[in-house]
């Protein structure tokens, strides 16, 4: 057979084997057997394997999963993936969409779209000219993980849109899917785990001496993310995609519209997304859907209500991460009664203790809860929580356990008060809480328990941001003894013989890491403030420390009365920078770091900013009209104001918006002046 034929006999196998693979997966509508599928299959690879040539990247033959990758490469995303605010009621939906209104034309008609919540993993699929190029992990947001080997081997994500069906005689005409591929596509979508195919390994798994696994979710996220793609391939994942990110060579002008697109080019789409005419009927499209998403074979956490139109979308904007056309509406939590069997506390990252039950294991919600926070001494004192009561459990927002009480009328006399402990169950030295708040803390720096997490923030993007050193290297670290504070991140070269006889440690792994830490020796004097986790020092408070003071050692020798200078420090403020410096461990640490080469500079002081709000401290609180926290700052610096992130005494303006919290409460309190979104603006004209 001349080559040519082969080829064009490779096209034909790949389109028939393409599309009988989406009637089966996706349309659950197979019109072959599976000995004429596999027939076929075995026909394009027998052509591939006598001619290499022939191969192709989007070949349904390459879903069997490739070789084992070291690590997985970072992608940044097209556009930020948000995260969605959330409604447990009916009036909060209403509220939700009163606020759309508000923000759009008097005259204009909202549509909402109605999609299920699927509890799975994001990934992000880029198509160029229909063929999949690149897939991506959620991760923060803004950049996710290369999991593009893994996700080839889902079945019901096309390697090639359009899916068409295998050339007939006599066909009339193109079915309506069947239309151009566009030129560039980026779509986001849930792959999950389905309940049958679940519960089925797991008996598997069991029977054959296993452990099972924990829930679908977390089992799709880990499949997702294994390093060798052959495994990927034998977990039954399947995928919904819901949102288009980005799309050249069609017009797509509303989510419905995207919805149908995606299905016409062959994706898998929720059949129980509706278009609803207003917020009423969405509403009671979402409450009858949510009584009945126990019988479905997937998990879902909830319904996603969004503004059709994607030019009414664009008017309205983001808030923070989350997008204000749209809100997860869920059940309110499901509650259930279980026994307490002993309360426990765990030391954060600041120091503070925070209690926690030990409960008889209950199934809420879907998931079995065998600890539940109880937020501090107070809580437990006001709710006369004893160990051994039975006690309502509730997951809050559906993801948090909490207690919410005990069940009195059960109770039998043998429950006993919990006495919270004077010292830290770590470091044995004795807790301290400060006037007017609630939590115990343990105020050593080189408290063991809060090592891990300290190393961890440390580390993280928005502090030094040491790729590659998360929370699973610094448990590690730490349990081996290569840690005693954070400043011996940077003496870690001195353990890399160790490190390359440990799993998982490639010599290229360690060599990243190491160049990784020398790099974070060059981060901002800002950066390295946040970076030491005092209590109640933000980004935002760390970059007006680090405007007022040259070096850190000239920070750790401030007085009260010099930080109390600052304006947008309040006193609780000036007390946890003051007290955490003089601390003999943090006076250490200091030194050890700047030993290590890592003692940044304050950049060169500007001149002073000129505007209608110079020397003016601004705190901003709620959701704004039409800004954004972020663009109401950047107005407020724009005009050569402050923006801090606690209400005090030397604040000269509260802005407040919608839903405004406890810094309204406290600027009444002071007397400090509040401003609305558009008295901020006259102020500034």
């Amino acid at each position: 057979m001349p080559s040519r034929d082969f080829a064009a006999r490779a096209a034909e196998l790949r389109v028939a084997i393409n599309y009988h693979n989406h009637r089966y997966h996706v349309l659950d509508a197979p019109e072959v057997s599976d000995a004429a599928f596999d027939a076929l299959v075995n026909e394009l690879k027998s052509l591939e394997a006598a001619h290499p040539e022939l191969a192709t990247p989007d070949s349904p033959t390459q879903r069997v999963g490739g070789t084992r990758r070291a690590d997985f490469g970072s992608v940044r995303h097209p556009a930020p993936m948000l995260s969605l605010d959330n409604a447990f009621s009916a009036d909060d939906v209403r509220a939700w969409y009163e606020r759309v209104r508000k923000a759009l034309a008097a005259d204009a008609r909202v549509q909402i779209v109605a999609e299920p919540k699927i509890d799975g993993l994001t990934v992000v699929l880029h198509y160029e000219n229909g063929a999949l190029t690149l897939g991506a992990t959620r991760g923060d947001g803004v950049e996710g993980e290369d999991v593009t080997a893994n996700l080839r081997t889902v079945r019901t994500i096309p390697l090639q849109v359009p899916v068409v069906g295998p050339a007939r005689k006599g066909r009339a005409k193109r079915a309506e899917h069947e239309r151009a591929a566009p030129e560039h596509l980026v779509v986001r979508g849930e792959v999950y785990f389905p309940i049958d195919e679940f519960a089925r390994m797991n008996l598997e798994v069991v029977a054959a001496g296993g452990k099972a696994y924990a829930n679908p979710r977390n089992t799709a996220a880990g499949a997702v993310r294994q390093l060798d793609s052959k495994i990927t391939a034998t977990r039954p994942l399947r995928l919904f995609a819901y949102n288009i990110v980005e799309l050249r060579g069609a017009n797509v002008a509303s989510q419905w519209e995207a919805l149908n697109y995606l299905r016409a080019l062959g994706f898998p789409v929720n059949a129980d997304s509706k278009l609803c005419a207003d917020v009423e009927e969405a509403i009671a499209y979402a409450e009858r859907w949510l009584k009945a998403r126990d019988t479905l074979n997937y998990e879902a956490d909830g319904v996603v209500l969004k503004v059709n139109d994607f030019a009414q979308q664009a008017e309205l904007g983001t808030v923070g991460k989350a997008p204000r056309w749209a809100v997860a509406f869920k059940q309110a939590s499901q509650e259930a009664v279980t026994r307490l069997l002993e309360i426990k506390v765990n030391v954060g990252r600041t120091g503070v203790i925070t209690p926690y039950a030990v409960l008889e294991p209950v199934r809420v919600g879907g998931v079995t809860i065998v600890n539940a926070t109880l937020h501090n001494e107070d809580y437990i004192r006001a709710n006369d929580i004893r160990i051994g009561d039975r006690v309502k459990v509730k997951r809050a927002g559906e993801v948090i356990p909490q207690i919410t009480g005990p069940v009195l009328e059960l109770r039998s006399g043998d429950e006993t008060p919990f006495a919270f402990p004077t010292v830290c169950p770590s470091c044995a030295e004795a807790l301290e809480r400060a006037e007017g708040e609630a939590a115990w803390y343990c105020v050593n720096p080189l408290c063991p328990a809060q090592l891990v997490r300290q190393v961890e923030h440390f580390a993280s993007r928005g502090a030094m941001d040491i790729e590659g050193l998360g929370e699973k290297l610094s448990v590690v670290f730490v349990e081996h003894g290569f840690l005693k504070d954070v400043a011996d991140i940077y003496t870690l070269h001195k353990h890399s013989d160790e490190l390359l006889e440990m799993e998982g440690f490639a010599e290229k792994r360690v060599e990243n890491l190491m160049a990784a830490i020398e790099a974070s020796k060059g981060r901002s004097l800002a950066r390295l403030i946040y970076a030491l986790g005092i209590r109640h020092v933000g980004g935002t408070i760390a970059e007006l420390l680090a405007a007022h003071f040259d070096s850190l050692d000239a920070l750790s020798k401030a007085k009260h009365e010099q930080l109390d200078e600052i304006r947008g420090l309040g006193d609780e403020i000036v007390t946890s920078i003051v007290d955490y410096f003089q601390h003999p461990a943090a006076r250490k640490l200091i030194k050890k770091l700047a030993k290590a080469g890592v003692n940044p500079q304050a950049a060169p002081r500007a001149a002073a900013a000129s505007g209608a709000f110079s020397g003016k401290t601004f705190v901003i609180t709620g959701t704004l009209p039409s800004m954004s926290r972020e663009d109401a700052g950047g107005f407020i610096k724009s005009h050569g104001g402050k923006v801090t992130d606690s209400v005090s005494k030397k604040t000269d303006y509260l802005v407040v918006g919608e839903a405004a919290g406890s810094k309204l409460d406290k600027a009444r309190t002071l007397g400090v002046p509040t401003l609305s979104e558009d008295e901020l603006r006259k102020l500034a004209d």
